[in-house]
């Protein structure tokens, strides 16, 4: 006999194919990155890791215009996030610049990889406190560096490096310093526009058409340098944000003060 109450559905079983298709790619172009770089071909890890954000992008925007959307599909884009942006990112600049620094002796060298783990452990904070954040947070706003953002400006360095002729080694010194300062940048409480929010609708102003027309452009003459300027921007876009919001709430402070006396 059927315990279950008449009209009773059960849940079903499975997962979400499309969204999680998408969530495979990122995780396979951040794995791929890490295999590149262990056979010093850094600017396809670059890419590499550049075609994971891409896909990254996409998998939740497949997942709400689906309407596909899971508890284990969030989990899993994570968990994808925490290679593609966490591990692969660390890694390249380790194989690329950090490991040189142990020819100048095994201090040097733990600076090296202590500067990766740095940026590998903020990744993996930055994430876990994402996720005990979310349906709570503003959307509008992303609290410290996104991971994608923070590999993209690292990975742009990279390839731009790689594009002027020069290598790793040559910039050695100012690696780590990209590294830790992207790292403490994904853990900080300095607010950054999300455009996850953007566009709220399927109309745009007309002034967006020429400034895609014109990053296209950009991009098809100069790649790497075009993307670490847009990366190098937008990090500089967030204590900017903040700072104004301060800025804007301690004048709204002083005028209620004010209001306060006068009454």
């Amino acid at each position: 006999m059927d315990h279950t109450q008449a009209g009773e559905r059960k849940p079903p079983r499975g997962i979400y194919l499309l969204p999680n298709l998408f969530t495979t790619g990122a995780m396979f172009a951040g794995f791929y990155a890490i295999v590149a770089s262990i056979g010093g071909r850094y600017v396809a890890a670059a890419v590499a890791v550049f075609v994971a954000g891409i896909l990254d992008g996409l998998d939740g925007r497949v997942a709400r215009l689906t309407g596909t959307q899971s508890e284990f599909g969030v989990q899993y884009d994570s968990l994808s996030d925490m290679v593609s942006f966490g591990l692969a990112p660390a890694l390249v600049l380790y194989t690329w610049s950090l490991s040189s620094l142990k020819e100048y002796g095994s201090a040097w060298g733990k600076v090296g990889w202590a500067a990766a783990f740095i940026y590998a452990a903020c990744a993996a904070l930055r994430l876990a406190r994402f996720n005990t954040q979310v349906g709570v947070a503003d959307k509008r706003y992303f609290q410290g560096l996104a991971s994608p953002a923070a590999a993209g400006l690292c990975m742009s360095f990279v390839w731009t490096v790689e594009d002027f002729g020069f290598g790793g080694f040559d910039v050695q010194y100012v690696t780590p310093f990209i590294a830790v300062i992207s790292g403490l940048l994904m853990v900080s409480r300095v607010r950054y526009f999300s455009f996850k929010a953007w566009p709220k609708s399927d109309r745009v102003p007309f002034i967006w058409i020429p400034a895609v027309v014109l990053i296209i452009v950009a991009l098809s003459i100069n790649t790497p340098l075009v993307l670490f300027g847009i990366a190098c921007l937008y990090v500089i876009s967030g204590p900017v944000l903040t700072l104004a919001g301060r800025i804007r709430h301690r004048g709204r402070r002083a005028v209620r003060s004010a209001e306060r006396r006068e009454t």
